[in-house]
Parts: C-alpha cells; sequence; structure tokens
C-alpha cells in the first residue's frame, strides 16, 4: 500500500472522528436534560446507609442527625448546576427510620441553621415531638455556630440543650419581607399593569406602597406564628410566657446567653451531647450512628457537570437571585439567608 492510500485512510478515520464528536455533541446540547435527569432520578434507587461514629453494641443505638443550612422543601432534587444543601425530605426520612427502628434508644439532633420556612419547621417539630410521645426516645440537641429562629424552633422540644459559648441561637419570631422598586421604576418610566380579582390580590406587591389595611392584615398572621413559637417554647423549656417574651423580640443570644435564659442547658460541643445522653440513659457501649443516602445517577451526574462546566461563584449568585425573588412568605429565619 503506497503513501498516498495510507494517507486517505487517515484522513477518513480523522473525518469519522470528528464527526461522531460532533454527532454527540450536538445530542447532549439538545437534549431535555430536566426531563432526563427526571427519568433516570425516577429509576435510580436511593438507599441508606448507616455510618459509626463510635462501634459498640447494635441493639441499642444512638442516632446522630444534622440540620445544616437554611430549612426549606426545595423538593429534594439538585439540579443540573445546583448544589447539595439541607434536603429536607431526606431528613424527614431520617425521622421516620429513627421511630420504626427499635434498636435506636436516642438521638441527637444536630443543628447549624439560621432556620428556615414556617411550614417546614413545625413539620420537623410535630415529627419530633410524635416520636417522642409515641417511642420515649430522648432528644437531645447539640447547636453549632448558628441555631437561630426555625433552628431554634426545632430544638425547642429536645429533653436537653447543648450550646457553645460562641453558638449564635435565639432571634424568636416572624419575618415576611419584599421589596419595593416602584420608585425606582417610576423613574425611568417603566409602568406596571396589574388585573386583579379582588383589592387585596396583589398585597405585598413589589411595584407599589402597602396600605396600612394591608400591613394590619398581615401583622394579624405573623402574630398567629409568633404566639405559637412562644407556646412551644414554654411547653419544651418549660418556661412561662413571661420568661420567654423576655427574650422573644427578635433578638439573638450567645451560648451563655441561652443558658441564663433558660433556652439552652449547657455549654458543650456534639461530643458532650453524645457523653450525656448515653450517661442519663444507660448507653455505654452503644453504637453511635449517623444516616447517610447512596446517590443516584443523576446527582452524581450533577456533581460531575459542575465540575465539567465550571460553576463559579457568579453562576451561585445569580441562582440565589432567582430564588430569592420568589413570592413572599412568613419566615422563622435570623439575617438574610
Amino acid at each position: 500500500m503506497n503513501m498516498k492510500r495510507w494517507l486517505a485512510i487517515v484522513g477518513a478515520a480523522i473525518l469519522l472522528a470528528i464527526s461522531l464528536v460532533v454527532n454527540t455533541a450536538s445530542s447532549i446540547f439538545s437534549t431535555d436534560w430536566s426531563t432526563f435527569m427526571e427519568d433516570v432520578s425516577s429509576t435510580a434507587n436511593t438507599e441508606f446507609y448507616e455510618t459509626v461514629l463510635q462501634p459498640g453494641s447494635m441493639n441499642k443505638r444512638v442516632a446522630v442527625l444534622t440540620v445544616d443550612g437554611t430549612i426549606q422543601d426545595t423538593g429534594g432534587t439538585t439540579s443540573l448546576f445546583g448544589t447539595e444543601g439541607y434536603n429536607h425530605q431526606f431528613f424527614l426520612q431520617q425521622l421516620d427510620q429513627v421511630r420504626n427502628d427499635d434498636s435506636v434508644k436516642a438521638v441527637v439532633l444536630q443543628v447549624n441553621s439560621p432556620g428556615g420556612g414556617v411550614v417546614e419547621s413545625a413539620q420537623i417539630y410535630k415529627e419530633i415531638v410524635e416520636i417522642q410521645e409515641e417511642t420515649g426516645k430522648p432528644f437531645y440537641v447539640s447547636m453549632g455556630s448558628m441555631a437561630a429562629s426555625g433552628g431554634y424552633y426545632i430544638s425547642a422540644p429536645a429533653d436537653k440543650i447543648f450550646v457553645n459559648k460562641e453558638t449564635l441561637t435565639g432571634s424568636i419570631g416572624v419575618i415576611m419581607q419584599s421589596i419595593n422598586y416602584g420608585g425606582l421604576a417610576e423613574k425611568y418610566g417603566v409602568e406596571f399593569v396589574t388585573i386583579k380579582s379582588g383589592p387585596y390580590k396583589d398585597i405585598m406587591s413589589p411595584t407599589r406602597d402597602m396600605t396600612e389595611e394591608e400591613r394590619a392584615m398581615l401583622q394579624d398572621m405573623l402574630n398567629d406564628s409568633y404566639e405559637d413559637f412562644v407556646d412551644i417554647i414554654e411547653q419544651g423549656r418549660n418556661m412561662t410566657e413571661a420568661e420567654v417574651k423576655k427574650v422573644a423580640d427578635g433578638r439573638i443570644l450567645n451560648g451563655r446567653q441561652a443558658v441564663e435564659s433558660g433556652l439552652a442547658d449547657e455549654l458543650g460541643f456534639l461530643e458532650d451531647a453524645i457523653a450525656s445522653i448515653q450517661t442519663d440513659y444507660d448507653l455505654e457501649g452503644a453504637e453511635v450512628f449517623e444516616y447517610g443516602f447512596s446517590p443516584s445517577f443523576s446527582s452524581l451526574f450533577a456533581m460531575k457537570a459542575q465540575s465539567f462546566f465550571g460553576v463559579d461563584i457568579e453562576s451561585k449568585l445569580i441562582a440565589k437571585l432567582i430564588a430569592d425573588n420568589s413570592a413572599p412568605k412568613m419566615m422563622y429565619l435570623y439575617g438574610n439567608e
């Protein structure tokens, strides 16, 4: 075979390779990835696994559960360019595991959260109280750098609360926020046209000032949720309404102040909470473990996609801006998370 034929064969091979790459790329970028990932997620099995933190008896065990991040139900899925965070549905599943596993004799809840949604916080609270009442399993809480507002709400029913001296907690109350950019729009000649079925359909609209009547309506709603929050602390901490309301004005407290005010019991870290619950409930030698889950193909693909496409801080900020631009809602939340 002469040189010309060899060159022809090599050239044909190169063209074939280029064609395959182009066709593959075209297929990838023309795919409806949201549908593809949903299909994969529906067929992939997500299974719990357990990580042993301290070996010991498997007949009497201590489960360590963690709430880390803003308490919101975002659907429990990760988008192609999303980031992992608090997974509300997964946490509720962990509570269900604790409820039904007879080998779990006690729970240590590790909280590092500024709070979050009123509904999500109430869900967690309800599940914890039901587990305590139905099974008698004790819950101890170990607060991390922050356990404020909704983070405290879900901690209130605990049998004992541990804080660090530097923990930020408290922020007891409810908040609801919106942005009014009507004046800015008017400055640049932007007009908004609103057609509504009732006078309050666009309440808290970002394009106009709120009326006093609307403000009173929303304040009444927030007051109801605030009183529920106070009642929960009264019951969980065995405090009077007056004692709770001394610190239930939205202020934050450090660990020392939380102990002195009755919102927490002891200064300590996670290991202190674990040791204390083992001593208090005759669980020395018990296995200590935490739950995890085997990620589905879709979540693994999402993590790889983030790495491949170089998701940077700007992309994350844009995603946060889009998420924050949703309808206002009541929150047990400290700060602008």
